[in-house]
């Protein structure tokens, strides 16, 4: 029989997978159902949950293709015009904590942030400019925890060039190697700052090794990637590096069209009293003036003022150039790309268009694999583990609610985020998480008193914090709480009954001789009989010719006293096997 191929880009609706296979909708619904799904005709099945049910119907002869989709972000590389003009490279700062990310742009920017930052981290990315040689350079700082590995992904295919920051006293990271491979997936050119050269125990030979073990060859070993030795802290070769900078974006020949709607990409946003929604832009293409129409996602804006990363007041925005902007009527999303039009009824026409189809996706309820894989495994008792995340700004939330479904409790616990949102914790947050057993997380947001006392008062435990580290410890832990304690069990010892002298409800008192090991008292007892297990018991005492001992070793004979939750009809012959159980709680 000829194989059929079907290629799915994304997710199938069930009336096209019904057509695609030759079955009737009819039927497909009904192999669903046995699965435990209740599909409606424009149901959305997902890539893994179309193979499932392919399998289920014992289809030999149907073969699935991924179909491959553009992503968000990569749609922006369009063919530029004849009339396209040279701009300055975007340049993402990489690299593992600590490695010097921030102390390098501080030292470029001539400015401090770093004790600004809590722990000493950079939490969003944040844009700046600087002039060298009469040029600009536009750099995004990057986020190096593993947390924020979301925003740090979306860093990367913002950028054309990434510098990755390796100490040269510490050498390749897991932070290190997940940058490399963000910069390769992205496309964008890769130079290699070999920092903190000026402390000791700094080897450059070694992180250059290190880094060719990664793929990242240095030009003067043979390869075709830059590395320039730096020290941040001591301003040392950093002209050097921007000359490289430049070099690659020379030799790349960076240009965009200026004589286009402008359009670019959101890299941050979240809410100011008395401004609204505040929001960044990337400037790709066109540009971008106050007073113009523009569309992100399902929300619009007429820009009402626009700063550069300074805060200084700035009227037009040309490609390459980050922005702070207001007049969004909602935040839009962290990564949408925006689009300037005409005027307002074309914004509000396609930003309505843009949440009908959200909201439609939203309504077809994707089936997806995790999901049919639950509904088929009826014996799932996982534990539900129900959170609230508000952050100050849409990458924050993105990446905690990443890093929140990173922690692995092997399926014995499900992470449930009850709602997300941006901004300080209100009234609807603790509404939302009274009596549903909900913990509201709150990343560098306040919570005002009378929320406070209406979290108490309803039993809502709300925590803060401004360092990831300590909100995802704390998760950690109230999901270990939820595991079942590991019990562990111990052999310690056997006994063979040579005599029982008194058997009661509740108590045996009974002699004998020990096999192996010990006696002790508090040890537990199983009494078995051959093969067959007769019960449990405790040992209250043990003797020894009639004096009470602290225990009976192999070899020697005595009495003991057991406690028992239920009758056991000991007998001369029987076999007394002795172990300790501990309860032990589990960790992830």
């Amino acid at each position: 029989m000829e194989e059929k191929t079907i290629q799915i880009a994304g997710s199938i609706t069930v009336d096209e997978l019904a057509t695609a296979l030759g079955l009737s909708v009819t039927e497909l619904i009904g192999t669903l159902f046995k699965n435990g799904i209740v599909a409606t005709i424009n149901q959305r099945l997902d890539y893994e949950t179309a193979s499932i049910i392919i399998d289920e119907l014992g289809l030999e002869n149907v073969k699935l293709e991924r179909k491959n989709t553009s992503t968000q972000t990569s749609d922006f590389h369009r063919e530029l015009s004849d009339k396209a003009v040279t701009r300055p490279p975007v340049v993402a700062v990489m690299g593992h904590v600590d490695h010097g990310k921030t102390t390098l742009l501080d030292t470029l920017l001539h400015k401090k942030t770093v004790e600004a930052e809590a722990g000493g981290i950079t939490q969003h990315i944040s844009a700046y400019q600087l002039k060298h040689d009469d040029r600009i350079i536009t750099f995004l700082d990057t986020p190096g925890h593993e947390a924020f590995a979301a925003i740090r992904q979306h860093g990367a295919m913002l950028t054309d060039i990434v510098v990755i920051v390796v100490a040269a006293d510490d050498g390749v990271k897991p932070q290190t190697v997940e940058a490399i491979n963000f910069a390769k997936s992205a496309n964008a050119k890769i130079i290699v700052a070999i920092n903190k050269i000026d402390r000791e125990g700094a080897d450059i030979d070694r992180t250059k090794a290190d880094l060719s073990q990664h793929g990242l060859q240095p030009e003067e070993w043979g390869g075709d990637i830059t590395m320039v030795p730096i020290s941040a802290k001591m301003n040392q070769n950093l002209d050097k590096l921007l000359d490289m900078i430049l070099l690659t974006a020379d030799i790349e020949e960076l240009k965009a069209d200026v004589d286009i709607p402008a359009e670019g990409l959101v890299i941050e946003s979240h809410m100011e009293t008395g401004k609204g929604s505040v929001v960044n832009l990337l400037v790709t293409g066109g540009e971008l003036k106050t007073g113009e129409f523009i569309v992100a996602g399902s929300t619009y804006a007429k820009i009402r003022t626009m700063l550069d990363w300074k805060g200084k007041p700035k009227g037009k925005a040309t490609p390459s150039t980050p922005v702070t902007i207001t007049g969004f009527k909602e935040l839009p999303n962290f990564g949408d790309r925006f689009i300037e039009v005409k005027d307002e009824k074309t914004a509000r026409k396609m930003a309505l268009l843009n949440a009908q189809a959200a909201a439609n996706e939203s309504a077809s309820a994707n089936v997806t694999s995790s999901d049919l894989l639950r509904m088929m495994n009826v014996a799932d008792n996982s534990k539900t583990f129900n959170v609230i995340v508000k952050g100050d700004v849409l990458g924050s939330v993105t990446s905690v609610v990443d890093s929140l479904k990173m922690i692995d409790t092997k399926g014995e616990v499900t992470l449930n985020i009850v709602s997300t949102g941006v901004g300080d914790i209100n009234e609807n947050d603790v509404y939302m998480a009274a009596g549903g057993n909900t913990v509201i997380y709150g990343f560098n947001v306040s919570v005002p008193i009378n929320i406070s006392k209406m979290a108490a008062r309803d039993g809502v435990p709300i925590r803060t914090y401004r360092v990831i580290y300590e909100l995802l410890d704390d998760a950690k832990h109230e999901m270990e709480n939820l595991l079942d304690a590991e019990i562990i069990e111990e052999d310690k010892g056997e006994m063979k009954v040579l005599g029982v002298f008194r058997t009661e409800k509740t108590s045996i008192i009974a002699g004998g001789e020990v096999l192996k090991g010990d006696v002790k008292p508090e040890f537990l007892v199983r009494v078995v009989r051959g093969k067959e297990y007769l019960g449990e018991a405790e040992v209250t005492s043990v003797q020894k010719e009639k004096i009470d001992v602290k225990e009976l070793t192999a070899g020697e004979t005595g009495g003991l006293a057991l406690k028992t939750t239920s009758k056991i009809d000991l007998q001369i012959g029987d076999r007394l096997k002795f172990f300790t159980r501990e309860s032990k709680k589990r960790t992830l």
